[in-house]
């Protein structure tokens, strides 16, 4: 059966359950899971896990992750993107120097407040459907952390500009152009965005979906799920100590440096995430087959 990650290059206009869904067909794999949604106005870098490596998502979501954005100085909607109502329109006397010099201020850990339009549930609702229903409710702030925040170029004619962010998990491209604008007096949304790498992944090695659904061999497009954690030092169990370490048995370990492993059979099969502590090896999360 199929196992891997497969770096895609999203589509605009296609969720990232869509691609999702195409790819179950494509391998005939029932398990398949994605590492941060992209809206389908957004395109680039979506991390898909095929078949065993779906163990590996809760790991791939707490990565930071690149985007470009543009941003539209003088437009506030609804979304906080061009794909929304319009609500104002308001002129704007800014330009690349006062923006330029805003960028500080939202670098670094901050609290975003999510915008309405968004999946984050209160009370059990999906916000955004509170939002179609015309109601706005409270929502609590959140601590992101914006790592670099750099002005790439811009239309001071047309009042847009391209902004690289490099972010936490769980921060909104979208509501960050919002509250630009909001800064800087005239409003603002997001008209643009492109996620340029997740999960450590660059979008240099990202393949488009059309090439994949076109793939005479799109199982040897997948990346091992190994791949995911290759920033962790590797280490190369004996039979003995592979037998233990299959069997959940924690390895002594006195000599071995305390952190996180990739950890490998006699053979070179990947068989864990571990954390070496105190002196013991115990698995974080396997991904040996049974």
């Amino acid at each position: 059966m199929p196992s891997g990650i497969l770096i895609i290059d999203k589509p605009q206009d296609w969720t990232s359950m869509d691609v999702c869904a195409k790819l179950r067909g494509v391998f005939q794999v029932k398990r398949v899971g994605h590492a941060g949604t992209l809206d389908p106005m957004a395109t680039g870098v979506l991390p898909v896990f095929i078949g065993r490596a779906t163990r590996a998502v809760e790991f791939a979501v707490e990565s930071d992750k690149e985007y470009i954005a543009q941003l539209q100085l003088g437009v506030i909607t609804n979304t906080q993107d061009s794909t929304g109502e319009l609500l104002e329109r308001r002129p704007v006397t800014v330009g690349r120097e006062e923006l330029q010099t805003l960028l500080p201020r939202f670098t670094g850990p901050q609290r975003q407040l999510p915008p309405m339009y968004s999946a984050i549930k209160i009370k059990g609702k999906k916000l955004y459907e509170l939002a179609r229903k015309g109601q706005e409710v409270e929502r609590p702030a959140r601590d992101i952390t914006i790592h670099q925040l750099e002005l790439l170029d811009g239309d001071p004619a047309a009042h847009t500009y391209r902004l690289r962010i490099l972010c936490s998990k769980g921060t909104y491209i979208r509501t960050l152009c919002h509250d630009l604008g909001q800064a800087l007096g005239c409003g603002g949304c997001m008209s643009s965005l492109r996620r340029s790498m997740a999960c450590g992944f660059p979008l240099s090695e990202a393949h488009p979906l059309e090439e994949v659904l076109n793939h005479p061999d799109p199982i040897s497009l997948l990346l091992p799920v190994d791949s995911l954690f290759s920033d962790h030092p590797a280490l190369h169990l004996k039979a003995q100590g592979e037998k233990k370490h299959r069997n959940g048995v924690p390895l002594s370990t006195p000599k071995l440096k305390e952190g996180t492993y990739r950890v490998y059979g006699e053979t070179g099969e990947f068989l864990s995430l571990s954390q070496c502590k105190t002196g013991r090896l115990a698995p974080i999360k396997t991904f040996y087959e049974i």
